[in-house]
């Protein structure tokens, strides 16, 4: 039961960062490596603040953060022509020594003994509180993404990512979208990182580092087993939930965790290819019928 729960908890605070991944890497289709940076920088922003005694608005900043982070990237891409994926990088470089610089050049630091977001809950609801309050962040922030993709705005943004010389065409600022749908989308991930960090009490400046994977593997899993339904942001969050869970059943049976990287990664590369192969196995078993039946 244990086990269930915390990969719930923590599938549905890594779900955040899933549907960032979502809007920059499908509805976008850009490629968005500021992720392990803008990650980072929502957990120091929210430890930083939890500390002063200010969770809540910890959480909120963190968002601004991360925000800010995603229209540093658009602006190296849209501006200055930076390939999309150098961009990023760039950004996540230079993230890093911002993120030392926003901890007090501390690599870790711990919110031991100190009240979170979460204290209140835990004290009202015992064990099923940090469930509730985490389901309830995602509801609210799957509606409010849902809303906005719904709007003229969105559907800008999204027309964006389908086909960008169309919207030019039409008249329509391609830059400002890309602007707005990176900031959107590493709002999301800051806020998962922000609420990670009062989560576990706990933050480090490498945290961030694999995020793209694992988000890219849950993403993967919402879209193979729920196909791209009109719930897909709800899809990304019940993958996350699905990987947490495969993640945790796997350290259950001991393959040690410096093999968990490799998993990922090699789960990450059959699901994508997951069609391809599936198409190459049907190719290949109509060719053996068509060549028995030429053979008869």
């Amino acid at each position: 039961m244990d086990l269930f729960l915390g990969s719930a908890e923590q599938g549905l605070i890594y779900g955040l960062l899933t549907i960032g991944i979502y809007i920059s890497y499908r509805i976008l289709n850009v490629a968005d490596l500021t992720v392990d940076g803008s990650f980072t920088t929502g957990a120091a922003v929210s430890i930083m603040l939890t500390l002063a005694g200010h969770p809540v608005l910890g959480i909120l900043l963190a968002a601004v953060a991360g925000a800010l982070a995603g229209i540093v990237t658009a602006f190296l891409q849209t501006k200055l022509k930076i390939q999309p994926i150098l961009a990023g990088i760039l950004t996540m470089t230079a993230l890093y020594t911002i993120n030392l610089a926003i901890m007090g050049n501390r690599p870790n630091m711990s919110l031991l003994y100190q009240e979170t977001i979460f204290t209140g809950i835990d004290e009202a609801l015992g064990r099923w509180g940090e469930l509730v309050f985490c389901l309830l962040i995602c509801v609210v922030c799957v509606a409010l993404v849902s809303l906005f993709l719904h709007t003229r705005l969105g559907l800008s943004v999204r027309a964006t990512g389908d086909n960008e010389d169309m919207v030019r065409s039409s008249s329509i600022n391609a830059d400002l979208m890309k602007f707005i749908g990176l900031a959107v989308a590493n709002a999301l991930v800051a806020l998962s990182g922000a609420v990670l960090c009062q989560y576990q009490q706990f933050t480090d400046i490498s945290m961030g580092t694999g995020m793209v994977v694992i988000a890219l593997a849950s993403l993967v899993i919402g879209e193979v087993v729920f196909g791209w339904s009109k719930l897909m942001l709800a899809a990304m969050i019940i993958g996350t939930i699905i990987y947490r869970l495969i993640y945790a059943l796997a350290l259950q049976v001991e393959i040690p965790v410096m093999y968990m990287k490799l998993v990922t990664a090699v789960f990450v590369i059959l699901a994508i290819s997951y069609p391809v192969i599936v198409d190459k196995i049907k190719l290949h078993s109509q060719k053996r019928r068509t060549n028995h039946a030429i053979g008869q």
